[in-house]
C-alpha cells in the first residue's frame, strides 16, 4: 500500500478503518521484528470475556495506544499483551441464564458437562469485546492473545496456588465472608457495593438471668438492632467497660427470648456508651464486627452459631434451640416473625413519636437510614456467613510491593493515589480466594479419607503426598478470578516455564519478613508452544500500566503483591491511574439512569480517531473527564481539516519527503515552520514521558490546526503562486512535505487511521507509518525566523479581526502608513509587500509616508503602529454609535452575571451546573466588552 493517489473531496472515517485494521494485523505491524530493539511493554487489563466495549475501555485503551504506537514509532521492541479474563461468575451466570431461557437449569448437569457448555458458549459468543477493541484501533500483539484459562496460563495459577500453600502464604480457615445468596458464593469487600436504604432500628428487652439485677433495679438489658433475626444466632452481649451502668453485670448473663440460650455480658470496646443503650447484641456467625467481639471474647470460630444456609433460609443453630416454626423461612420473613414474636412475649421496646400538637405515638420501630451491603454481580443483599474457605495471607505478600512505591520502583501516576494505595495495603485483610462456582481454576486440594488435606498441582502429585490406601476428594472450589489476574505481567510472558522454581522460605521465615523474595529470571520455554523465548528475560518487568483508580486494589495492587513475590521484581516501573468517563452533567454512567454512551455508536458517528482523540484531550491527571459529544464532533472536525490540508499540499506539487531530517531552508517562514516542528516535538516528549496525555493532545492538536493549516500554509500561498520565484518555491515545497510528514508522525498515536491514509496519499513509501521513524529534525529554532514569523502572523490576525470588528468586508483592500517603527520592524515590512496585500488586504504606503487625516483605524503590533484610513470605507459616526449600543448592552449582561456570581447564595445553593454556565456567561460577554472597547478605541 504505497500508491500515492488523489485524495478524495471528502473525509470518510469509516472505509479508512475498515482499510488499515485488516492491513496492520495482517502485515503483523503490531509487533514488528526487532530482536535488538530496546523493549517496551504493557499488558492490558484483561476486560472479562463476557463484556462488550464501554466508554470506560474506550479511555482506558486509547490511553494504552497511544503509548504504544508512540515507543514503537521510536523504535522499541513494543509489546502490548492481549488477552481476556474468564470472569468466574459473570461467565457462569450468563450461561446459567442462557439455560433459564430453555427452561434449564445448571445443576441438571455434571460439573464436567456444565463447564463445557460455557466452553462452548466462549468460541461461539465470547471475545466481542476483541473486535470491538479493533475497531478502536488498539494495536495489541494479536499474535499472542491469551486467555485465563489457557492450558499455560491455568498450569502457572496452579503453581502459584500450590506454591504460596507450601510456603505458608495460603490456607484454609472458617472466617465470615460476604455471601451472595443469589449466586450462592462468596465474594470480595471489593465486590460489595454499599446501597443507602429506608430500614429499621429495633429495641428489645433481655432478660437477666439468674435473678441479676441493674443498679437501678431494671431486670433486663434493652438492646438494639436493624437486623432482629439474628437474635436467633446470639452469642453474647456486649458493654463497655468503663459504663457505670453495666460494670456491676459484666460475667454474667442474660436469657434469650425466643430462643431460651443463655448468653454472657461481656466487656468490649466496641460498645460505645454514648450510642443507643450502650450495649450490643453479639452475633459472630452473621456480623464482621461481631465476629472479632466474639474472638476477643475468646468464642472460638468453630463454636460460633450458624443460623443460615447458602440462600439465607433459617437453619437449626449448634444447639438446635431455634423454634421449629423459623426453619426453613426466608431471612427477611423471619425479621418480620421474631418482631412479632418479641412483641407478644412483651419484649419489644415502642418507639415514641410526639407530634407538633403534642400527640403521642407508638411505633414497632424506629426508622432509619441503612447502609446495606449488596453484591454487585447478584443484585441482593449480602449476608455475613460464617464458612470453611481458602485465603491468602495479603499482609505478608502486601509487605514487598509496599515498599515497591515508597522506594519508588513502582510509581504511581498521579502521586495523590499513592496515600490511599498505602492505606489499604497496610491495612490490609486476609484475601479470600475460594469461590463457590463450577466455573474456573479448580482448586488443588484433595481432602483424603485420613482426614487430611493434601496441596498438589495434579492429582497424582496428591496421591503421592497422600500415599496408597488414601481414597481423595476434590475441593469443589474454585479461585476467585482476581487471583489467576493477578499473575498477568510474568504468566502471560511463558511463566514458569521461562523462569527457575521460586525460592521456598520457610513458614517462620515468611511470618517473619526476614527472607528475599522470589528468584531471579532465566531464558527457558515460553509457555506457549515449547519453544526457547527470552519473552519473560526481556519484558519483564512491563514499562507501564495503565488502569482505572477503580481497580487499584481489585486488580493493581493485587499484580504487584504477586509479581514482587515470584519474580523477585515489581511487575512494573509506572503505574498510571485515570478517573472515570461521567456523563455531561458530572454524574456516573449507569444503565438505570440511562445515562451510559455507546463508544461503538460514536465511533460509527465521527470515527474512532474523533473519538481517541476526545479520550487523550480529556484526560488530566487525577481528574474524571464529562462525556461531551460536541468535542467528539470537535475533533472529526479537526481530522478534516488535516485531510482539507494534505489535499491542498497535492494540488501545489507538495508530497511526501524522502528525510528525516529537516530540509535546508531560507526563507523565514519555512525556517520558523521548521522550529515549530522542533518545539512541538520536544512538547510533546516531554508531555508523554511525563503521562500528561491532555498537554500532549493539546500540543500536537494546536501545532496542526493553528501554525500549519491556519498560518503557514497561507503565508507560502504567495510562494507557491506562478508569479513566485521558482527556488523559493522549490524549498517551500520540500519543507512543506518534510513538515506535513512530521505531523503525520506526532498524530498518529493519537490518530492512527487518518495519518496512515494521509501518508500513503502523499507519495511512495518504504513501508507503513504504524512503523515510521519518530521525528529527529536535526535542526535548531531561528529566533530571527520565529520573530517575524510571529510579527507577520500578528500583524495579518490583527487586520482582519479588526475589520471584522468594524464590519469591513474581508477582502476590502485598505492602505497601511507604518509609523515609529525600527529597522527591523522596517526590514519586515519590506519583506512582507507581497504577502500582506495578498493576506491582509493592505497596500504598504512608502515607509516615510504620513496618514491622512481623519478617520482611521489603528493597529499596534510589537512597537510600530499602522494606520488605515476609513474616509469613504465606512460610514464612522454609525459605527460608533452601533458599537456604543454594543457594547452598553453587553456590559449590563456582564453586570449582571458578576452580581450573581458574587451572591453567596447563588453560589452555595444554585445546582453546580448552573453556576459553572453563569461564570462561563461571565467571561464570554466580559471579553465580549473588551473587544468592543478595543474597536472604538481604535475609531479614535
Amino acid at each position: 500500500m504505497t500508491d500515492k493517489t488523489e485524495l478524495p473531496k471528502t473525509f470518510d472515517p469509516a472505509a479508512i478503518e475498515a482499510k488499515w485494521y485488516p492491513h496492520w494485523e495482517e502485515t503483523n505491524a503490531f509487533r514488528p521484528e526487532r530482536p535488538g530493539a530496546e523493549p517496551y511493554t504493557i499488558v492490558n487489563p484483561p476486560p472479562n470475556v463476557t463484556g462488550s466495549l464501554h466508554i470506560g475501555h474506550a479511555l482506558d485503551n486509547t490511553l494504552q495506544d497511544i503509548m504504544i504506537r508512540y515507543e514503537r514509532l521510536r523504535g522499541k521492541d513494543a509489546l502490548w499483551v492481549v488477552g481476556t479474563d474468564h470472569a468466574g461468575i459473570a461467565t457462569q451466570m450468563v450461561v446459567e441464564r442462557q439455560l433459564e431461557a430453555a427452561q434449564d437449569k445448571r445443576t441438571n448437569y455434571s460439573r464436567e458437562d456444565f463447564v463445557s457448555k460455557v466452553w462452548q458458549w466462549k468460541e461461539e459468543s465470547g471475545g466481542a469485546i476483541t473486535r470491538q477493541l479493533r475497531r478502536l484501533g488498539c494495536s495489541m500483539d494479536w499474535s499472542r492473545e491469551q486467555f485465563t484459562m489457557d492450558p499455560h496460563f491455568s498450569k502457572a495459577v496452579l503453581k502459584v496456588f500450590v506454591d504460596l500453600y507450601n510456603q505458608g502464604l495460603i490456607y484454609r480457615d472458617k472466617r465470615l465472608v460476604n455471601w451472595d445468596p443469589k449466586l450462592k458464593t462468596a465474594i470480595s469487600d471489593l465486590e460489595v457495593e454499599t446501597r443507602e436504604v429506608q430500614g429499621h432500628f429495633w429495641h428489645f428487652r433481655y432478660p437477666l438471668a439468674d435473678g441479676v439485677t441493674l443498679d437501678d433495679g431494671r431486670d433486663h438489658i434493652v438492646v438494639a438492632t436493624t437486623r432482629p433475626e439474628t437474635m436467633l444466632a446470639d452469642m453474647a452481649v456486649a458493654v463497655n467497660a468503663a459504663d457505670p451502668r453495666y460494670q456491676s453485670v459484666i460475667g454474667k448473663f442474660v436469657e434469650l427470648p425466643i430462643t431460651g440460650r443463655r448468653i454472657p455480658i461481656v466487656a468490649d470496646d466496641h460498645a460505645d456508651p454514648e450510642l443507643g443503650s450502650g450495649a450490643v447484641k453479639i452475633t459472630p456467625g452473621h456480623d464482621f464486627n461481631d465476629f472479632e467481639v466474639g474472638r476477643r471474647a475468646g468464642i472460638a470460630a468453630a463454636d460460633m452459631l450458624n443460623m443460615f444456609d447458602a440462600e439465607a433460609r433459617v437453619v437449626q443453630t449448634a444447639d438446635g434451640l431455634i423454634p421449629a416454626e423459623f426453619i426453613g423461612v426466608d431471612r427477611f420473613d423471619a425479621r418480620k416473625l421474631v418482631v412479632e414474636r418479641m412483641k407478644a412475649l412483651g419484649r419489644l421496646v415502642p418507639h415514641v413519636v410526639t407530634g407538633k400538637d403534642g400527640e403521642v405515638t407508638e411505633h414497632d420501630a424506629e426508622p432509619r437510614t441503612i447502609q446495606t451491603p449488596y453484591g454487585d454481580r447478584g443484585g441482593v443483599v449480602i449476608e455475613p456467613w460464617l464458612t470453611d474457605q481458602w485465603y491468602v495471607d495479603a499482609k505478608t505478600l502486601a509487605q514487598p510491593a509496599i515498599e515497591a512505591v515508597k522506594t519508588g520502583v513502582i510509581e504511581i501516576v498521579p502521586k495523590s493515589w499513592e496515600k490511599t494505595y498505602f492505606h489499604w495495603m497496610d491495612n490490609i485483610q486476609p484475601w479470600c480466594v475460594s469461590r463457590q462456582l463450577w466455573w474456573g481454576h479448580r482448586i488443588p486440594a484433595w481432602y483424603g479419607s485420613d482426614g487430611q488435606c493434601y496441596v498438589a498441582e495434579t492429582e497424582d502429585a496428591a496421591q503421592a503426598l497422600a500415599g496408597d490406601g488414601v481414597t481423595l476428594e476434590r475441593d469443589g472450589d474454585v479461585l476467585d478470578t482476581w487471583f489467576s489476574s493477578a499473575l498477568w505481567p510474568f504468566a502471560t510472558l511463558g511463566w514458569p516455564d521461562a523462569a527457575p522454581p521460586p525460592f521456598v522460605p520457610s513458614e517462620v521465615e515468611v511470618r517473619q519478613g526476614t527472607v528475599e523474595q522470589g528468584p531471579s529470571t532465566s531464558l527457558g520455554t515460553n509457555g506457549l508452544g515449547g519453544a526457547p523465548s527470552n519473552l519473560l528475560a526481556k519484558h519483564y518487568p512491563n514499562d507501564l500500566l495503565i488502569s482505572g483508580f477503580d481497580i487499584l486494589f481489585f486488580w493493581d495492587a493485587r499484580m504487584a503483591m504477586m509479581g514482587t513475590h515470584f519474580m523477585g521484581q515489581a511487575p512494573w516501573k509506572r503505574l498510571y491511574l485515570h478517573g472515570l468517563v461521567r456523563a455531561a452533567d458530572g454524574a456516573k454512567m449507569s444503565k438505570s439512569k440511562g445515562n451510559t454512551v455507546d463508544p461503538l455508536g460514536l465511533i460509527d458517528s465521527y470515527g474512532a480517531d474523533a473519538l481517541r482523540f476526545f479520550m487523550a484531550a480529556m484526560e488530566s491527571q487525577g481528574r474524571d473527564i464529562k462525556m461531551d459529544e460536541r468535542r467528539v464532533e470537535g475533533y472529526r472536525n479537526f481530522a478534516t481539516k488535516l485531510w482539507n490540508a494534505a489535499r491542498f499540499c497535492q494540488a501545489n506539487g507538495i508530497g511526501a519527503s524522502s528525510s528525516v531530517s529537516a530540509p535546508a531552508a531560507t526563507l523565514a517562514v519555512n525556517r520558523w515552520i521548521i522550529g515549530e516542528v522542533v518545539e512541538t516535538v520536544a512538547a510533546l516528549d516531554k508531555a508523554l514521558g511525563d503521562l500528561r496525555f491532555d498537554a500532549a493532545a493539546n500540543a500536537i492538536y494546536h501545532f496542526v490546526w493553528d501554525q500549519f493549516c491556519d498560518w503557514y500554509l497561507e503565508l507560502i500561498k504567495p510562494v507557491l503562486s506562478a508569479e513566485g520565484d521558482a527556488g523559493e518555491a522549490a524549498e517551500t515545497r520540500a519543507v512543506a512535505g518534510w513538515v506535513l510528514d512530521q505531523i503525520l508522525v506526532m498524530l498518529h498515536p493519537f490518530m492512527p487511521f487518518i495519518t496512515e491514509e494521509l501518508w500513503h496519499a502523499l507519495g511512495e513509501r518504504s513501508g507503513d507509518l504504524i512503523v515510521a521513524q519518530w521525528p529527529a529534525p536535526q535542526a535548531e529554532v531561528d529566533a530571527g525566523a520565529k520573530a517575524e514569523t510571529e510579527w507577520r502572523i500578528d500583524l495579518v490576525g490583527s487586520i482582519r479581526s479588526a475589520k471584522n470588528e468594524l464590519g469591513i468586508a474581508p477582502g476590502t483592500r485598505l492602505k497601511a502608513y507604518v509609523q515609529d517603527a525600527n529597522d527591523q520592524t522596517k526590514a519586515w515590512v519590506n519583506g512582507f509587500w507581497t504577502g500582506a496585500q495578498r493576506l491582509a488586504r493592505i497596500d504598504f504606503a512608502p515607509l516615510d509616508g504620513a496618514a491622512p487625516e481623519g478617520a482611521n483605524l489603528q493597529i499596534v503590533v510589537n512597537e510600530a503602529t499602522f494606520v488605515l484610513p476609513l474616509e469613504g470605507i465606512i460610514d464612522i459616526a454609525a459605527e460608533k454609535a452601533r458599537l456604543t449600543k454594543a457594547l452598553e448592552a453587553v456590559s449590563k449582561e456582564a453586570k449582571s452575571l458578576e452580581g450573581r456570581l458574587s451572591n453567596p447564595a447563588f453560589v452555595e445553593k444554585a445546582k453546580p451546573e448552573a453556576v459553572e454556565k453563569a461564570r462561563a456567561d461571565h467571561a464570554e460577554k466580559s471579553a465580549e466588552a473588551e473587544r468592543l472597547a478595543a474597536a472604538l478605541a481604535r475609531l479614535g
